[in-house]
């Protein structure tokens, strides 16, 4: 059986007015032929092969197989999720490390309410109206390089606004280098100690339409995650954290379905070949949407993370936030977590809600802040505070 066939099992519920659907309704069903890309316009503003191919690993217990660009834009339209590890072929799973340091439990309350009291929306929906309005923030179009830009800009500005001289200095705001030109953003704030390993709070600042040229506003997968960390960020440098432990903030690329977590991945395995210790990471995607008759809850994802951590992060919400956490799972290589476990690191990874209950209007022109009531700008702030909470409980606060 053709690979294709095989990704696919059948058809597809897609429209065949798109191009997306009458490739998969021409190609799929009848096992005629392998996809291709006749005939396929690249707009300009894209910088994409879509027959170039790329070496993808659907699960951990498969062999990774050779496919096109676009059999894996219709391979992720299947359902189907995969690391692309054409640039990492090298680096299989790694060895869980053991934790640096034991978790325990909360203790630094006064602390964090502190901060978290600061916390407040104005900032979010100010910069994900704007984060929005890029036409895509796909890793290989134009307008992911200028949103990659605007952010970088604001993580800037909102540095030399709320921080202070003293601070500033221990502050160091960098663009991580990939080829497609999307660059990941890294910030870090030093700590006075950098023995322990660092703790790592994360998003992803690409989006995608599930075909990829089409518009992609992104607002809750993964706008939501971007403004959530940098509202953390903000209030936590406006009350002058200085922590123990170097702490730092990351803005990935490429992390959208169709790229396969390239971003993260290559970032993980810079901090592996360095010999970087990193005591945790935690990646917010998807922060904002409550569905229509259930109760806001954060979701702790269960699968290919640190149980020891995530256990931690669940005492954090319990801790800090006012709601409930509640366990889920979202499989394999779901989001930029999966990179950092695979490079044996200790991960975390919450999310809006129950996997079931979260945002199906994503990866479509549909996701968008103004979509429907469900969107919560006040159900963000909630993962504002765990953010907060994760950083000054495992980065320390220097008094």
């Amino acid at each position: 059986m053709m690979l294709l066939s095989a990704l696919l099992c059948g058809s597809i519920a897609l429209s065949s007015a798109s191009p997306l659907g009458a490739l998969v309704e021409n190609q799929v069903p009848f096992g005629i032929s392998e996809p291709s890309s006749a005939g396929l316009h690249v707009p300009n503003g894209f910088n994409i092969d879509l027959e170039s191919k790329r070496l993808v690993q659907f699960s951990d217990r498969e062999e990774p197989v050779w496919i096109s660009e676009l059999e894996k834009v219709i391979a992720k339209a299947a359902g189907k999720r995969f690391f692309d590890i054409t640039d990492n072929q090298d680096s299989a799973f790694a060895p869980v490390q053991a934790p640096l340091r034991f978790y325990g439990s909360p203790n630094a309350t006064e602390l964090v309410k502190t901060v978290i009291k600061t916390l407040n929306s104005d900032g979010p929906k100010a910069n994900l109206e704007k984060f929005t309005s890029f036409r895509t923030r796909y890793y290989r179009s134009d307008t992911g390089r200028q949103s990659q830009l605007w952010l970088l800009k604001k993580i800037t500005e909102t540095t030399d606004k709320f921080a202070s001289a003293s601070l500033r200095d221990s502050i160091s705001i960098a663009e991580f280098p990939h080829s497609w030109g999307q660059n990941s953003i890294i910030l870090k704030i030093k700590g006075s100690d950098s023995s322990a390993g660092t703790v790592i709070i994360s998003a992803h600042q690409d989006s995608t339409n599930m075909w990829p040229f089409l518009p992609a506003p992104g607002a809750d997968d993964d706008g939501s995650g971007t403004v959530t960390i940098l509202e953390a960020y903000r209030a936590l440098v406006a009350a002058n954290f200085t922590p123990v432990h170097d702490v730092e903030f990351h803005w990935y690329s490429a992390e959208a379905s169709l790229s396969g977590l390239l971003g993260s991945q290559a970032v993980a395995k810079s901090y592996s070949e360095a010999g970087a210790k990193v005591a945790a990471q935690i990646q917010f995607d998807m922060t904002a949407w409550v569905k229509r008759g259930t109760k806001p809850e954060v979701g702790i994802i269960t699968d290919f993370v640190n149980s020891d951590l995530t256990g931690f992060v669940s005492k954090l919400v319990e801790t800090y936030l006012e709601i409930p956490p509640v366990e889920t799972k979202c499989g394999y290589a779901c989001s930029d977590h999966a990179s950092w476990t695979k490079f044996g690191y200790p991960s975390a990874f919450s999310i809006e809600s129950s996997f079931e209950n979260s945002n199906k209007f994503i990866h479509s022109t549909n996701d968008r802040i103004d979509i429907s009531d469900e969107f919560s700008f006040e159900h963000a702030l909630e993962f504002s505070k765990l953010a907060v909470a994760f950083a000054v409980e495992l980065g320390g606060w220097k008094k």
